[in-house]
């Protein structure tokens, strides 16, 4: 009878701690918040509503995508970076992330010390545009003109430091070009003023600018990337259009605050891995013109670091400033 109570009891035991882990376990049916530090609209925040939809199936609970846009992306990253680290708040920027440390002095966060990666997520081609009634007929053509006015033309940005920052500044360097660059809250007060003629270029995420594309209220001269995309396959890269040397990697990735448990980690990226094998997924990304860009933890870590020394020097080279 002892023997029995013993078995009844340790049986209790190992169902209570197997329930009470069950209950536990990551995500619990709890909401899912990804900080987007850009606007609404903008490349990165289509990709990350996108993947939240699927995602959120996936993991069996819901997902917020909030938009914390402003500086850089810096204001978002700095919510995620003080965030509890319980798996709960998540970082989508973009690779701009990898820019700001060499451009802004007093940032509230360390990049690599305060964040974990858990995956790249797609490449994301940038697109020249400018307005149709810019009087631009290609990119050699701009080029002439800026040249023949130094200092008198002006071309956007989604913000200081953003990716479509960065790939213009790229693009600045190896065509040599004295321009004024105008930084925006987001990519669409830049689509915006580029289609008013307010501003004379601006290198848009291809998910922001292809509709108004096939519309006709842009111009698209080239894209950033070193192959065409899909989507415009008549449109140049910058390189085949005369500039070599001035394409730039658009990346869209998943960041956790830095003390986040390792098996979230792990978990989170095998649930994106799977996500991107939806045809379905793949299809949405397609029609986008982005590529899905799929990586371990370790491996976008690593890349985080590589892309940051770059980027040091190339915004010592550009002379880079924050407007």
């Amino acid at each position: 009878m002892r023997s029995l109570k013993i078995i009844f009891f340790l049986a209790f035991l190992f169902l209570g701690v197997n329930a009470s882990f069950s209950q536990t376990s990551w995500p619990k049916a709890q909401t899912i918040r990804f900080i987007v530090p850009f606007t609404a609209g903008s490349g990165t925040d289509v990709v990350a509503r996108l993947l939240a939809n699927k995602l959120a199936e996936n993991l069996e609970t819901s997902i917020f995508v909030e938009n914390k846009p402003g500086a850089g992306g810096t204001i978002g990253a700095a919510i995620v970076a003080k965030a509890e680290p319980n798996g709960y708040t998540f970082l989508i920027t973009s690779s701009g992330h990898t820019v700001n440390p060499s451009l802004y002095t007093n940032l509230p966060y360390d990049t690599l010390r305060d964040f974990s990666g858990v995956t790249s997520l797609v490449e994301l081609p940038n697109v020249m545009v400018t307005s149709p009634d810019s009087g631009y007929q290609s990119v050699k053509d701009l080029v002439t003109k800026v040249q023949a006015t130094p200092g008198l033309k002006n071309y956007a940005s989604a913000g200081n430091g953003s990716a479509t920052h960065m790939n213009a500044e790229k693009f600045k360097m190896a065509a040599k070009l004295n321009a004024n660059h105008i930084p925006y809250k987001g990519t669409p007060d830049a689509i915006t003023d580029t289609m008013a003629g307010r501003v004379d270029w601006f290198f848009s995420p291809i998910v922001s600018a292809l509709p108004l594309i096939k519309e006709g209220k842009l111009q698209a001269l080239a894209v950033g990337t070193d192959k065409r995309s899909p989507v415009l396959p008549a449109v140049p890269t910058t390189a085949e259009a005369g500039v070599p040397n001035s394409s730039y990697v658009f990346w869209v990735g998943l960041f956790a605050p830095s003390k986040t448990p390792r098996k979230i980690i792990d978990h989170m990226n095998q649930s994106i891995v799977a996500v991107m094998k939806d045809p379905q997924i793949l299809s949405q990304l397609n029609k986008l013109g982005a590529d899905a860009m799929i990586m371990s933890p370790t491996k976008f870590d690593q890349m985080v670091k590589t892309e940051m020394d770059s980027n040091a020097v190339l915004v010592k080279e550009s002379k880079m400033v924050v407007n």
